[in-house]
């Protein structure tokens, strides 16, 4: 484990590589998603995948999320993005790196890839989107539900979660109330600010869009595809928002052909 201090919050790091002293053939980061989620969502399913393949794997917690340190404000998606720009800096990493970000870690993770466009190789979106007004009303109503029915009625939830979804999960919801009750990030996200469909389009590097069949989220498929320049999408039959974690294998297979087909085009540009 590795505590790394951006200058304005210490986040927990995680990082995998090659094994046998192979230099590693590109930097990938995984962003994962909000208040159940951790780094651990990679760690036990895509990351040692792509660190088989050669790649150098970051990880890390969310500000307010796992093992980071959770201050009580601060949390729209410019301060997400103001981190993962910061942790990269601190960990010496400054060329252009793949991005793959699960729920709303590719929100942040396409965020990153705007503002800075010449650090973004390629960017995966997992069950997520670009931040639109639209996002922004969707997240909304979405944290003003967890914080009613969570965080101020904890422990009826808490049991009926035990119940019916084990003592793991029962855990994961535990820190998701504390996070909802002690912090304004149920305030912060829906406030952010959002980007245009010009500034959207604006990202030139490759876009995966992995979807799970199931999920309302596969909507976005025409609209991605129509907006950004390269964009390609996969739509993954009978899964959900919790496809990373069902369908690991798949998921980072298609993210694995990505990141080698850019890795190819900007090794052909090179020469």
């Amino acid at each position: 484990m590795a505590m790394v201090d951006t200058g304005a919050v210490r986040l927990h790091v995680q990082r995998m590589g090659p094994g046998g002293g192979r230099p590693a053939a590109a930097t990938v980061v995984l962003v994962h998603g909000l208040l159940t989620d951790s780094l651990a969502s990679y760690y036990f399913t895509v990351a040692p995948a792509f660190a088989a393949a050669g790649l150098d794997v970051v990880m890390y917690d969310l500000r307010g999320h796992g093992r980071s340190e959770r201050p009580a404000e601060g949390y729209t998606l410019d301060h997400n993005v103001d981190d993962l720009e910061a942790l990269l800096d601190r960990l010496g990493v400054t060329g252009p790196v793949h991005l793959v970000g699960n729920s709303y870690g590719g929100t942040v993770a396409f965020g990153y890839a705007a503002r800075r466009p010449e650090r973004a190789a390629s960017v995966t979106l997992v069950e997520s989107e670009p931040a639109t007004a639209a996002w922004a009303v969707k997240l909304g109503g979405i944290l003003e539900r967890v914080v009613a029915e969570l965080a101020y009625n904890e422990p009826d939830v808490i049991a009926w979660i035990t119940a019916h979804r084990g003592h793991n999960t029962a855990r994961l919801a535990r820190g998701a109330a504390r996070l909802a009750r002690e912090t304004t990030l149920g305030r912060d996200i829906p406030a952010s600010r959002v980007m245009t469909e010009s500034q959207i389009a604006g990202v030139r590097c490759p876009v995966l869009g992995v979807y799970g069949g199931d999920s309302d989220l596969a909507e976005l498929v025409p609209w991605l595809e129509g907006l950004l320049p390269d964009c390609r999408t996969v739509v993954i039959p009978g899964q959900e928002h919790s496809v990373l974690v069902e369908a690991a294998g798949t998921v980072g297979g298609h993210v694995l052909s990505l990141l080698r087909e850019a890795e190819s085009a900007r090794a052909a540009e090179v020469r």
